[in-house]
């Protein structure tokens, strides 16, 4: 199919209240600035959880002290029976977080759960939505001239993924009460029924010993002792008859919160690279000139290395570090969510911004379509912002907080508004939200520097943003996750009371603030200590709460693991440290792991799944240093946990390691979009206004710092090629507001 990209055409009222025009953006020089405040250290506990250190959670770059340099202006309810929810997290008496250190603890004994079988009470029939189809919507589309024209058949060149342009049938309409559930698969065919579980079928089905033949005509077996099977049937690519494991849902059916639990794993550094997940990438580059220590100087530095490949080495990685086979083997693990980073040059970026523009989409929808084969759903997460959220390497460009902070802040948080926007009018397509239930809106937002209440208005933007598209209620629209910012899950159960289906996300690592020197056997216990009681308590007073990072790291030990060249608290050569000098030799050799150790990871591995309920482990995979030749950081690979033995062989075996003494309550209705959900009252709204009145530093007036104007032409995210049915990458054709973009007359 012959087609080409546009963007999507917006309507602008002019002064006097009249015509409506269609106008293409504006392009100018955004603003980036030095000066964002050092981070504190967390206190320890899911309710005391700070950002780690100066570095941070992950990070390269240390915040500088003072202000910033540079300044300028310019339904019915669903009930539920009485039962206790998650038998298996048990918070104990020396749960708080003075307990981390303890060395005294006991490896608690195993779960006599059966394979196969769910942890979870059952509460109650799940209720399957009927089908609906999508709206049928009218598309209008314009032509762009000149020079924009150019740049955007430039990308199309350079991205062999087009958008559709199908004119619909009818006139526009806004969502119907009648559309998919986050989590339903009621598009494409058989949805009504569940997979064939026997082996088999056909070509475009199997079970367990199937040979799967991918895209490039390349073979693997598919391993899944779960009574998982797969389905892709090229015919009917939307169908969502797949699933992962006999006891998690077929995409066909909606997936309850209440019932099924989310045992996940992040795909960390595949379309957002980071130093320690694949130095390889990195290591020809740490010693130039900037050295590559985030995506922003990597991008610089292959981009001027165009004697191997130039930008173009990103999307090799893409290509080969994540493929089809990682997904059948996280499905085979026993595994059913994905949680998937993505960047927000995925969308678009600015002339100024060095990031490959748009690449990592198409592959973003080559791992929609494998999570669909394979059964799988995704936790989209937009982990990098416009300016940066928190400093951190992996936001894109580390070193400086410019996202709702100092004069830039306001201006970025209206870029990341439209991201928010463009990337849930596609995943609340019929077509993909079975797929996609989830979509986190900030990964790690540092709230010590942006401030809560600046970040609760934005966070009440991005809620209205997502569901004036989506409409509210439950099956309409992705759950929105929010992290909590290092502030402890206990910190937000007020957050915007009356919202619709929003989740709390914590990242409980271990090794970011103080060094426990204790034996790997005697902290075994330490996450049912220590995080399932405040997993219970968010779940009872806030409703959904997971955990969307945490790893088997007991100390900060691996290649790059605190950012480029930091060194480790555990060696003493990074931070303050305990004033002890460890080796991290036997850490990071894997080779010479006993089997002692490995069995002892394994219980600590199971004691953080039960302690957690719903999780994604960070991350699946980590790749060897290009000098080496080796995993130099294996305490954070899930999969290479699998194949050398000390990560579970079947995450339902956590089943009951906790214990339990407070469990948690049943979900209530307005907590997964019934009755009270999206009823945000006037008084709240009115506490958190937008945009905010003030910003950090200094209680800059947010009336006196540079803005976007919303005349920009709106990017549409493509759909794969060749595709086929109604989907074109906007759920919503009502929504014509044309996005932020800078103002040509503006300068710094």
């Amino acid at each position: 199919m012959d087609q080409t990209p546009l963007a999507r055409p917006v309507s602008i009222a002019s002064a006097t209240g009249g015509e409506r025009i269609s106008q293409a953006p504006t392009i100018a020089v955004d603003g980036h600035l030095d000066g964002a405040p050092a981070a504190a250290e967390p206190t320890g506990g899911l309710d005391d959880l700070g950002p780690p250190t100066a570095l941070a959670n992950r990070a390269s770059a240390a915040f500088g002290e003072g202000s910033p340099s540079n300044l300028s202006v310019a339904d019915s309810s669903q009930p539920f029976a009485n039962l206790p929810y998650r038998n298996s997290l048990a918070p104990t008496a020396a749960g708080s977080a003075q307990q981390l250190g303890d060395s005294d603890k006991e490896v608690a004994a195993g779960s006599d759960a059966p394979r196969g079988t769910s942890p979870f009470p059952d509460l109650g029939q799940r209720s399957d939505e009927d089908g609906a189809p999508k709206n049928n919507r009218k598309r209008l589309f314009f032509i762009l001239g000149g020079a924009a024209a150019l740049a955007i058949i430039a990308v199309a060149v350079a991205v062999p993924v087009a958008l559709t342009h199908t004119k619909k049938s009818s006139s526009a309409s806004a969502p119907s009460s009648s559309s998919p559930s986050s989590g339903s698969g009621n598009s494409g065919s058989g949805q009504n029924g569940g997979p064939t579980s026997s082996g088999p079928t056909s070509a475009v089905t199997g079970s367990d010993g199937s040979t799967i033949t991918t895209e490039n005509g390349t073979t693997f077996t598919y391993v899944n002792k779960f009574g998982g099977t797969w389905y892709d049937d090229p015919n009917d690519p939307f169908n969502n008859n797949a699933q992962a494991q006999s006891w998690t849902p077929p995409l066909s059916k909606t997936w309850d919160y209440q019932n099924d639990p989310m045992r996940g794993v992040n795909l960390g550094g595949w379309l957002v690279p980071e130093p320690f997940i694949v130095p390889a990438l990195f290591e020809p580059y740490v010693n130039g000139t900037p050295a590559a220590t985030d995506e922003w100087t990597l991008s610089q530095a292959m981009a001027a290395d165009t004697a191997n490949g130039g930008l173009d080495q990103l999307e090799k990685h893409y290509d080969t570090f994540i493929t089809e086979e990682d997904f059948a083997q996280i499905a085979g693990a026993g595994l059913n969510w994905i949680r998937l980073p993505i960047p927000f040059w995925a969308v678009e970026k600015y002339p100024e911004e060095p990031f490959l523009e748009g690449v990592a989409w198409k592959y973003a929808l080559k791992a929609f379509k494998w999570a669909r084969k394979y059964g799988l759903r995704i936790n989209l997460d937009l982990h990098t912002i416009p300016g940066s959220q928190n400093g951190y390497n992996h936001s894109g460009k580390g070193g400086q907080i410019n996202f709702l902070y100092g004069p830039m802040g306001l201006a970025n948080a209206q870029r990341t508004i439209d991201y928010i926007r463009v990337i849930t009018e596609f995943i609340s397509q019929p077509e993909y939200a079975p797929v996609i239930p989830m979509f986190g809106i900030i990964n790690e937002p540092v709230v010590s520097s942006i401030g809560k209440d600046q970040l609760t208005s934005f966070y009440l933007q991005a809620h209205d943003t997502i569901r004036n598209i989506t409409g509210t209620g439950t099956g309409k629209g992705p759950f929105i996750s929010v992290h909590d910012s290092f502030q402890g899950l206990a910190a937000w159960v007020d957050l915007l009371p009356g919202h619709d289906r929003m989740a709390l996300d914590v990242h409980p690592y271990l090794i970011f603030s103080s060094v426990d020197r204790s034996p790997l056997a005697q902290q075994i216990t330490k996450p049912c200590d220590s995080w399932a009681s405040d997993m219970n308590t968010s779940w009872t007073n806030f409703g959904v709460s997971m955990a969307g990072e945490f790893s088997l790291a007991i100390n900060d030990c691996g290649l790059w693991v605190n950012g480029v060249g930091a060194g480790t608290r555990w060696e003493g050569t990074f931070g303050d440290g305990d004033g002890e000098k460890g080796d991290c030799t036997p850490w990071n050799d894997y080779s010479s792991w006993t089997q002692d150790t490995k069995d002892n990871f394994k219980a600590f591995a199971l004691h953080n799944f039960d302690s957690l309920g719903h999780w994604f482990f960070w991350t699946w995979k980590i790749g060897a240093s290009s000098i080496t030749g080796k995993i130099e950081s294996p305490m954070w690979s899930y999969q290479l946990g699998l194949q050398e033995g000390w990560m579970p062989d079947d995450p339902t075996q956590a089943t009951g390691v906790c214990g339990n003494t407070s469990p948690a309550q049943p979900l209530t209705a307005e907590m997964i979009g019934g009755a009270g959900a999206g009823d945000i009252s006037a008084s709240v709204r009115a506490a958190s206004p937008w945009p905010p009145t003030q910003l950090n530093p200094g209680d800059l007036n947010a009336n006196n710092v540079p803005v976007y104007t919303p005349t920009g032409a709106i990017p549409t995210l493509a759909m794969p090629t060749p595709t086929s049915g109604t989907a074109d990458g906007w759920y919503d054709a009502a929504d014509t507001r044309p996005i932020y973009t800078p103002i040509a007359s503006c300068s710094e």
